[in-house]
Order: C-alpha cells, then sequence, then structure tokens
C-alpha cells in the first residue's frame, strides 16, 4: 500500500491594506456615481444653466496624469532599491499633485470671475462640489505621498512596498476618476 501525499500551499491572499483600499475605491465609485447620476435627472430642469469647464482643468489633468507615471517610476525604483531615484521621482510626484490642486484652484477662481457660483441651479453648483470632492480626496493622496516622501528623506525609516502599493493604487484611482469627471463635464455638462 502506498501513502500518497498531498502537498498543501496556502493560497496567496490580498493584503488587508490592499483588501481596506479595494473597499474605498468602491464607495468612492458609488459617490461619484450618484453625484453625476443626480446631474444627469437635474439637468432635464427648466432652470438649469449649462456651465463651459476651464481649459485651465486640461492642464490640471495633464500633471495629474504625469504624477501617476512618476509615482510608478518610484515605486519600480523602490523595489529595485535605487532610492536616490525613489526619492526624486516621489517628489516629482508630490509637486505634481500640488499642482493639481493649485490648477484646479485657479480653474475655480475662473468660474466664479464668470459668475459661476452656488446661486440658481446649473451644472456650476455640481461641478463646485464634484471637483471639489475630488480635490479633497487628491489632497489626502498627496498628504499621503508627502508622508512616505518624508520618510523616504529620513535616514532610519523604512517604508514598506505595500505601503508604496496602496499608495499608488489610490494616486491612480484618483486620476482615473478625474479623467471620467472631465469627460462626463465637457460631454454631459454641455
Amino acid at each position: 500500500m502506498t501513502v500518497n501525499t498531498i502537498n498543501i500551499e496556502p493560497k496567496s491572499r490580498m493584503h488587508p491594506h490592499k483588501f481596506t483600499m479595494w473597499m474605498a475605491v468602491a464607495s468612492i465609485i458609488m459617490i461619484f456615481a450618484g453625484l453625476t447620476s443626480a446631474y444627469i435627472v437635474k439637468s432635464n430642469q427648466a432652470s438649469w444653466k449649462a456651465v463651459v469647464v476651464p481649459q485651465i482643468f486640461w492642464l490640471s489633468t495633464l500633471a495629474i496624469l504625469v504624477s501617476s507615471f512618476t509615482l510608478e517610476l518610484a515605486i519600480r525604483s523602490f523595489k529595485q532599491g535605487v532610492m536616490h531615484w525613489y526619492r526624486i521621482m516621489m517628489t516629482i510626484t508630490v509637486l505634481l499633485g500640488a499642482g493639481f490642486l493649485v490648477l484646479q484652484w485657479m480653474g475655480f477662481t475662473e468660474l466664479w470671475a464668470h459668475q459661476v457660483t452656488f446661486k440658481g441651479s446649473g451644472a456650476g453648483q455640481f461641478l463646485y462640489v464634484i471637483f471639489g470632492l475630488h480635490g479633497l480626496h487628491v489632497l489626502g493622496g498627496v498628504v499621503t505621498l508627502i508622508i512616505l516622501l518624508l520618510k523616504a528623506l529620513a535616514v532610519k525609516q523604512r517604508t514598506s512596498v505595500v505601503s508604496l502599493q496602496v499608495t499608488g493604487m489610490y494616486w491612480h484611482f484618483v486620476d482615473a476618476l478625474w479623467i471620467y469627471l472631465l469627460v462626463f463635464f465637457v460631454l454631459i455638462g454641455k
């Protein structure tokens, strides 16, 4: 009689932080899906006023797209142990993220100057709420990136690759969310 051995290997599980981030992303998607759905419903009202998206928002789009690229370069450098390049790419990513927020503020200022305010009924109100809420999510990402950068600059602090991966997931998500929102307002907002 022969005994068969069964090799039972543990299933690879998703890290709890990554799972939590996926749940957060799903929640954020539901929030923005609800807001853009409300926009579509409200846009059928007779008192609805359309709004033209400021051109500077396209420049902010470039900033956030490039920041996703530099963050990927930073993560790759970290995994390869090239800390000098990691620090440089993280610095550039933080600056681009902050630049995105500054450009957004300039866009909001332009809207306000063109009398697009919270008064009345129209796309402007939704634009402020939706883009503003997205901006808060980007601000949270920038704060996280700054913390990771400060850890990278500290001699004795070490960051885990999971922290970088989770931050990367979030950052790429807010990047993709911005693209969706901008395209939504450009195509549907007219």
